[in-house]
């Protein structure tokens, strides 16, 4: 073959490769994109909603809303109520127990050297002691504690303060401070006060003695009923000190109970 022809050949060559490869290729692509297509096709023909399946959703949500909310406003209420209640019970049950624990630990413990009575005021809405200092600041010694109701912008309440012991005229005014809240209205408490002879008294000042038991009264502020969950304790302490010691523990207390009559029988 002669030279023009070989180098016609070549050029042929040459235009119909790239030619052959490009179609090929084309014809490989074309089929996934067919099929990528028609899939695109069907799906379209299924996917979303309709308007009135819209619309048939969100009045459904509406009346599903609706039913919560109005079923929320009638519980909430009654919830907060049922709360309430349990929280005012709670804290007039640390208020009582605080109030009995103090009470019975009170000690026999004059005003001062010359006193021949302890000091223990009682009245129907107040009761003063002394008894053993406690609290995480209190130091050593004794403490004279009182309870008194008072009013305040909350209405009336009974308080728990208290005020150092320290030897002190019969006359002298005791500066209370630590004023703590223990129970308010609608609940209000009296105290009542009983000795050996088991007579319960609105009153106990002055006695040679503690008084044996002490009630604590709960009331509805509102209609005054007694309450169930009043209490009464007693006092652990009911000898003086000197007659711990005594040799004759019963004439120590009688002596301590009657000095007039002891007097005049020494004196005869």
């Amino acid at each position: 073959m002669s030279a023009p022809w070989r180098r016609a050949l070549k050029r042929f060559q040459a235009k119909w490769k790239p030619v052959r490869v490009k179609k090929t290729r084309q014809s490989k692509n074309l089929e996934p994109r067919f099929d990528s297509i028609e899939a695109e096709k069907a799906l379209a023909g299924e996917a979303g909603f309709t308007l009135i399946e819209v619309l048939l959703a969100t009045l459904l949500m509406t009346v599903i809303l609706a039913a919560l909310a109005t079923v929320t406003s009638q519980w909430l209420p009654n919830w907060n109520r049922g709360m309430m209640r349990v929280q005012r019970a709670e804290r007039l049950a640390l208020g009582l127990d605080r109030i009995v624990a103090d009470l019975s630990v009170a000690e026999m413990v004059p005003v001062n050297g010359d006193a021949k009575t302890p000091l223990f005021e009682g009245s129907e809405l107040a009761v003063t002691f002394v008894r053993t200092a406690i609290g995480p600041t209190a130091r050593p010694g004794l403490e004279i504690v009182r309870f008194v109701e008072k009013a305040d912008d909350q209405g009336l309440a009974m308080v728990r303060e208290r005020a150092p012991f320290a030897p002190m005229p019969s006359d002298a005014q005791i500066r209370f401070a630590d004023q703590v809240v223990l129970i308010r209205l609608p609940f209000r408490v009296t105290f009542s006060y009983a000795g050996p002879d088991q007579v319960w008294q609105p009153n106990w000042r002055g006695q040679a003695q503690l008084p044996d038991k002490v009630r604590i009264a709960v009331r509805d502020g509102a209609t005054g009923q007694l309450l169930s969950v009043s209490s009464a304790t007693m006092v652990h302490v009911n000898a003086w000190p000197e007659c711990a010691r005594a040799k004759n523990v019963s004439a120590c207390l009688s002596a301590r109970l009657k000095p007039d009559a002891q007097k005049k029988e020494e004196q005869l």
